[in-house]
């Protein structure tokens, strides 16, 4: 379990935040397209029934899932978590770092791909099973009609679309469509702010958690490690946003076992699309989560145990 490929490129891993299992790790890991990105992963002594991997949501990194790793590893998985292009200590895509910015969604694939050979490399165990967050559930998504090579699959909160007022969502396309071919691109989406959302905004009234601590815990990672931090999307990335969760709309849903959650005040991501989804998901379940936002991984214990209980009891029928 110990041995190590020789040509790793050690990334710094922040354990002091991550709270995960003992031993966490992160390397470098160049794309396709030469970019570099820093995939982490968890393993113990007693994860041998597979491998999850943890695509998160936009603005996110690897140790903000150290906690769901620590779930995960007593339940018997191995976790692997990655920062996205654009994101964490990933390569940032413009000069100001806080602007999240993608040039296309589907680039997201690269770094996909960078992470499924880094854990053969690694020699994680087999056979490996998803949990996509947030934007991570369309990067997910995609990767999983693709041919990622998982058993079983989740989602929390995916974002199979953008959420968006519906006096503004003419707007917004528009706006993500016209914006980039007129050198607006790399700007700011008005609606949003360069800060983060959590550390300029109190607890009360959030629209991440219900969970004092799970907030507390993300303000004071991003506090701790500044460089992790991202603000809010560019017009470019909206655009693109847009037109890949298109794109996966019209497409069917993979053959495999699929369990989505979704707690009933979510106000991040767009629930029609998760509710049109999962109806056409041959064999796939909606879990509604009463009283629960976005952010249900870092929820109050009783919905993470809930969540992670039923998540790890899907994987265990197809290890």
């Amino acid at each position: 379990m110990d041995a190590r490929p020789n040509d790793l490129q050690v990334a710094p891993f922040f354990a002091d935040i991550a709270k995960g299992p003992e031993g966490g790790q992160a390397h470098w890991v160049t794309t396709s397209d030469g970019l570099r990105i820093r995939v982490g992963h968890w393993q113990t002594k007693t994860t041998t029934k597979g491998t999850v991997l943890l695509f998160p949501g936009r603005t996110e990194f690897i140790e903000k899932y150290g906690p769901t790793a620590s779930e995960l590893a007593a339940r018997g998985y191995a976790a692997v978590s990655v920062d996205w292009r654009g994101q964490g200590l990933a390569d940032r895509m413009l000069p100001n770092r806080l602007l999240g910015h993608v040039d296309r969604f589907t680039d997201f694939q690269k770094d996909v791909a960078a992470v499924l050979d880094l854990a053969d490399r690694l020699a994680l165990p087999k056979p490996y099973f998803l949990n996509g967050h947030s934007m991570g559930g369309a990067i997910g998504l995609r990767a999983l009609m693709e041919g990622l090579p998982v058993n079983a699959c989740t989602f929390t909160g995916p974002m199979w679309n953008i959420y968006m007022a519906p006096a503004m969502r003419p707007l917004g396309k528009l706006m993500g469509k016209i914006g980039p071919a007129i050198g607006l691109g790399g700007k700011l989406v008005p609606t949003t702010d360069l800060d983060n959302y959590a550390l300029i905004n109190p607890f009360e009234g959030n629209t991440l958690t219900n969970d004092p601590v799970g907030y507390q815990f993300m303000r004071d990672q991003m506090t701790a490690q500044p460089d992790l931090t991202l603000g809010g999307p560019t017009i470019q990335w909206l655009g693109e946003g847009l037109k890949d969760c298109a794109a996966l709309a019209a497409m069917d849903s993979p053959k495999l076992p699929c369990i989505t959650f979704l707690g009933t005040q979510e106000q991040i991501v767009d629930c029609p699309a998760i509710h049109d989804r999962m109806a056409r998901w041959p064999g796939g379940e909606l879990v509604l989560l009463d009283n629960v936002q976005h952010e249900i991984l870092l929820e109050t214990p009783k919905v993470r145990t809930r969540v992670i209980d039923r998540m790890c009891s899907l994987f265990d029928q197809y290890c």
